[in-house]
């Protein structure tokens, strides 16, 4: 299998969903890593640079057409491209991932596309409150009774969270990747959740 994760983004993206994610696969407490054991691969509708809710532009590595079929994880990050016609072209690349056993996440409205999708009716989930996902999902989302109200949730290699759930989606998702251990992962998680100042004191 290959190493890469993809991460999937539309115009008008959320730009604070990925990085603790990109980061944690890139780099560890000291300094970037000499051999990381994934590397981050963006994903857009084109080769043309996506542009975040902030302003700033990202290049893609791939588009739909020419993204591999084999790669590690499929990370949808929310933003307002979701609401847009050419969310529709991102349903079979994630029904694939699904049936292909892939880890998939999906954060903010990328899990309130899933949801509109179909893709949440078979697993516990989480997203920007059952109500959005009731709504984005209408007759096609048939699992309310599996929403969780947490900030993340994993279950059968789908990681879901809320907008705010970004510490928690990353965390998650660093524990299916088996990206480090569990208490480097849970360290990472706590070092940014808390801050320095509240785990190192005054020294």
């Amino acid at each position: 299998m290959s190493n890469e994760i993809l991460y999937i983004l539309l115009p008008d993206f959320a730009a604070h969903e990925m990085v603790y994610l990109m980061e944690a696969i890139s780099s560890d407490e000291c300094q970037l890593k000499d051999e990381p054991k994934y590397v981050n691969k963006i994903v857009a509708p084109s080769m043309e640079p996506v542009v975040a809710i902030g302003g700033f532009k990202v290049i893609p590595d791939y588009t739909f057409e020419n993204m591999p079929e084999d790669y590690a994880a499929l990370v949808l990050i929310g933003g307002y491209g979701w609401l847009s016609p050419m969310a529709d072209d991102v349903v079979p690349i994630v029904r694939k991932a699904i049936a292909d056993g892939r880890i998939v996440g999906a954060i903010c409205n990328g899990a309130s596309f899933m949801a509109k999708a179909g893709m949440l009716n078979d697993v516990k989930h989480t997203g920007n409150g059952i109500d959005q996902l009731k709504l984005w999902g209408g007759a096609a989302y048939t699992n309310p009774d599996g929403y969780i109200h947490r900030q993340a949730v994993s279950d059968k290699g789908i990681v879901t969270a809320n907008g705010s759930g970004v510490l928690e989606f990353t965390k998650e998702l660093l524990l299916l990747l088996e990206n480090d251990t569990p208490e480097r992962i849970e360290m990472y998680y706590q070092f940014n959740r808390q801050g320095f100042c509240a785990l190192f004191g005054n020294n």
